[in-house]
């Protein structure tokens, strides 16, 4: 078991009956909690020789910036849709429930870059999935995906063949 998981709180029927959700904020919301989440995220990417972190708006932002910051690597921010002030280049995905848009600043990438793509949770794996695509459109390669928790019931590291997945923990459901 992760250190780690013990802040996690697990908030049952939320947002609908049958699901359990695992909140992140008591990690961040707790010194010991945020160094532990981001020194274990950080010790997944050992021996993994790499350019930049690229986080995934906002919350690969909480982790991304700090295990930059601590491995002294540029952090690349994906955001949504024309939150960005430079020129763009963006991938489009299905939600649910209709579709989204993520963007990165076209000269935040370079070819050949090599990048860890890091967000809070895999799901589904559609986000994650594209900015792998977006990333990859510009000439970067990504050598790994970085994830504090991941709910396997959903399968979405199956839809990330193109890169090694690493998550600190992992539920068996959805």
């Amino acid at each position: 078991m992760s250190k780690v998981e013990g802040y996690i709180t697990s908030i049952p029927d939320f947002p609908a009956p049958g699901v359990i959700f695992r909140d992140i904020t008591t990690v961040v919301g707790d010194a010991d909690g945020l160094q532990l989440a981001v020194d274990e995220m950080a010790d997944t990417l050992a021996g993994v020789e790499f350019d930049a972190i690229a986080g995934l708006e906002s919350r690969g932002f909480l982790f991304g910036m700090p295990m930059a910051y601590k491995l002294h690597k540029a952090f690349i921010p994906i955001r949504k849709a024309g939150k960005l002030p430079r020129a763009t280049v963006s991938a489009s995905y299905a939600l649910e429930y209709g579709t989204a848009t993520i963007e990165v600043h076209e000269q935040d990438i370079r070819p050949g870059m090599r990048i860890v793509l890091v967000d809070d949770l895999i799901a589904t794996g559609g986000t994650l999935e594209a900015a792998a695509q977006l990333l990859r459109r510009c000439g970067a390669e990504v050598v790994q995906a970085v994830c504090l928790l991941e709910l396997k019931g959903l399968h979405g590291r199956e839809r990330l063949t193109a890169c090694p997945v690493s998550t600190v923990v992992a539920y068996d459901g959805k």
